[in-house]
């Protein structure tokens, strides 16, 4: 990992211990700061809320040039995730990336998106569907899921 690389992740893990993230935690692994562990707690008033999502981040050699890869190790009902846990998120989308975008940005823009789901541009075609079609259904079979691998 070049220095650059090493000194934003640093920096910018240095800034979320200090002003840390509502609902979010961020555990760096102990010899490989180019890996974190995030726990996103499900966002009250959604149906996730109870549940705890657990996600693999880990940034590419040329970071901050690059996204970095998240994945959701949780199993969640959601149309912007699928079962592989690869998310569809804009400003994670290589065409979009800026460098000047911040781990924090990115974090607290994957908690809006738990909670306020994105039908128009879904990963799982099937979830938005129901999620535009039946918001009761997919609120029961998204809080069934979190019950069922969240928690």
């Amino acid at each position: 990992m070049t220095s650059t690389s090493s000194r934003r992740i640093t920096k910018e893990l240095n800034e979320m211990f200090t002003e840390p993230l509502q609902g979010i935690e961020v555990v760096p692994h102990e010899n490989n700061i180019q890996k974190w562990d995030v726990a996103i707690a499900g966002p009250p008033g959604s149906p996730y809320v109870g549940g705890t999502f657990h996600l693999n981040v880990e940034f590419a050699h040329d970071y901050p040039f690059r996204a970095p890869q998240i994945k959701f190790k949780t199993k969640i009902y959601h149309p912007n995730i699928d079962s592989d846990g690869s998310i569809c998120l804009g400003i994670l989308k290589t065409d979009q990336w800026k460098p000047s975008t911040k781990m924090t940005h990115v974090l607290v823009s994957i908690y809006d998106l738990i909670e306020t789901p994105n039908p128009d541009d879904p990963l799982v075609s099937s979830i938005a569907e129901q999620y535009r079609s039946d918001r009761k259904a997919f609120n029961k079979k998204a809080a069934e899921s979190t019950a069922q691998y969240a928690r």
